[in-house]
């Protein structure tokens, strides 16, 4: 009876280990992650946003001066 309950406690602290091992590297990473996505997607965004405008402008002054 006493080898599963070594058994247990041996996984509750490799889980344990592994938990503190990942909290001070994979969360940094993660949010760095997060915010590497953020940049690019409002990069993108006024991207889409000035080619928007700029499409509007073209058409008007072509429609203009006819």
């Amino acid at each position: 009876m006493s080898k599963p309950l070594l058994q247990l406690a041996a996984l509750g602290l490799l889980g344990f280990s592994l938990w503190k091992v990942g909290s001070l590297f994979f969360i940094p990473l993660l949010f760095l992650a997060f915010k590497i996505a953020l940049v690019v997607g409002i990069v993108l965004f006024a991207v889409w946003l000035f080619k928007r405008n700029d499409g509007k402008k073209a058409s008007d002054s072509e429609s203009g001066s006819s």
